[in-house]
Parts: C-alpha cells; sequence; structure tokens
C-alpha cells in the first residue's frame, strides 16, 4: 500500500494533460481530467488509510497480546481477524481505483486503438484481482 501511494502522488504530480483544444468537444477532456483526479486522489487516500490501519494495528495488537490481562492474547487475535477485513477491502479499493486513474489517462494520452487494448488489459486485471 505504500508503493502504491508513492505510484499514486507521482501520477498526480507528474501528470501533464494535453490542452483541451485537441479535441473536437470541449466537455471529453474535462470529464476524463475529473475522473482521474477523483480517482487518484481517492487511490492515495485509501493506500494512506491502508498504510494507517496496519501500522495502528500491529502497534497495538502486539501491545495488548504482549502486556495485558490474562487472555488478551486470544482478544488481540481475534480484534486483529476482525479488522483484516476492513483493510482488505481498503487496499483493493484503493488498486482498483489507481487502475482507474490509468484507464482515464490513456484516453486522454493515447489514440483511441491503443485506449481501447490497455482498458481491455485494465479490465482482465481487474477481474482477475476479483478472481
Amino acid at each position: 500500500a505504500a508503493v502504491l501511494a508513492g505510484l499514486d502522488v507521482t501520477m498526480f504530480i507528474e501528470f501533464q494533460p494535453p490542452p483541451n483544444d485537441e479535441w473536437p468537444y470541449m466537455i471529453i477532456p474535462r470529464v476524463l481530467k475529473f475522473v482521474y483526479y477523483v480517482c487518484i486522489t481517492s487511490a492515495f487516500c485509501a493506500n494512506i488509510l491502508v498504510v494507517s490501519q496496519t501500522t495502528i494495528l500491529s502497534v497495538l495488537g502486539a501491545s495488548l497480546a504482549l502486556r495485558g490481562p490474562d487472555g488478551s492474547m486470544m482478544t488481540a487475535t481475534d480484534g486483529l481477524y476482525l479488522e483484516r477485513a476492513m483493510v482488505f477491502r481498503s487496499f483493493g479499493f484503493g488498486l482498483i481505483l489507481t487502475i482507474a486513474s490509468v484507464v482515464s489517462v490513456v484516453w486522454l494520452h493515447l489514440h483511441w486503438e491503443a485506449s481501447l487494448t490497455c482498458c481491455l488489459v485494465a479490465v482482465w486485471t481487474m477481474m482477475k484481482m476479483r478472481s
């Protein structure tokens, strides 16, 4: 998640969108840029959330398990098990949003043939992640 957050920040900073006047309709690039920035910002936030969640869980879980009263090892283990679903969900959300931002960028920068191919690869990747 930390690597993905770094990638997201780089994608946000280094992206140089082409001018809007290259498109026949002004609304198309504006919508694509809007989708891109919403996706990449949301992906960054989701990935930072995963990093913070895992850090807190590893510190507090180990502290409870080692320094807590009798039976706290089971309590810490059960709590970590319950929290892992939220961490996995946040990580998957950040990964999907990163892929969605890449899809919007390829439509801004590439010709339609290459963009369509990249979209198919992205859809295939998301289907493999789901299975």
